[in-house]
């Protein structure tokens, strides 16, 4: 990961893990096609978690995944508003988030690994401890100078988020394949001009 931007270890896995399963369950647009949520949003939740965590291997009940895909859109809607260069809406809707879902610091050692810091309280059940880790995680990236480096994809229908971690700051898409499409497309348009 030299030269990459790295805020810390657990907030970047939750922030990732917030745009994973942003990306994966929030209706919208998805790589110029419309996107609606899974079915099997349990299932959906878990491999979105997974993608990021791969030490995660839980399945969330129906109930549990619904509520964590609820926070998932408006923490979609905060980065799309930040998108649209409303910063300030974007902050209101992630501190909603974090006050509802009852966001903590607390620091915690489990599994065998050393003291790291969690961002729900010990007790807290299990949609609220992802949501309030996940909306504190886009706090951190809100509240830094690196702000510029989240926002929504720039390929025409698509609306999924991206946090660019590169060296250099340039990325503007969700994924490879959008950035393929719009190169494709401008490549198209230069040889029919």
């Amino acid at each position: 990961m030299t030269g990459q931007v790295d805020f810390d270890s657990h907030s970047s896995v939750v922030t990732q893990a917030a745009l994973a399963l942003m990306n994966d369950v929030s209706p919208g647009h998805r790589r110029g096609r419309p996107f609606s949520a899974p079915e099997d949003l349990p299932e959906a939740v878990a491999q979105a978690i997974a993608s990021v965590n791969p030490k995660w291997n839980e399945l969330p009940d129906a109930a549990e995944a619904a509520k964590l895909v609820g926070w998932a859109v408006r923490l979609h809607a905060a980065i799309t508003a930040l998108d649209a260069g409303d910063v300030d809406g974007a902050c209101v809707e992630v501190n909603r988030v974090m006050r509802e879902a009852g966001a903590l610091p607390t620091l915690s050692r489990h599994d065998g690994e050393p003291w790291h810091l969690h961002f729900h309280a010990v007790d807290a059940p299990w949609a609220e401890s992802w949501a309030s880790s996940m909306a504190t995680g886009l706090a951190i990236v809100l509240g830094n100078a690196s702000v510029e480096r989240l926002g929504i994809c720039n390929a025409p229908a698509c609306d999924r988020a991206y946090l660019d971690v590169s060296r250099n700051g340039t990325r503007r898409f969700c994924c490879t394949a959008c950035q393929n499409r719009v190169k494709a497309a401008a490549f198209r348009a230069r040889q029919s001009g």
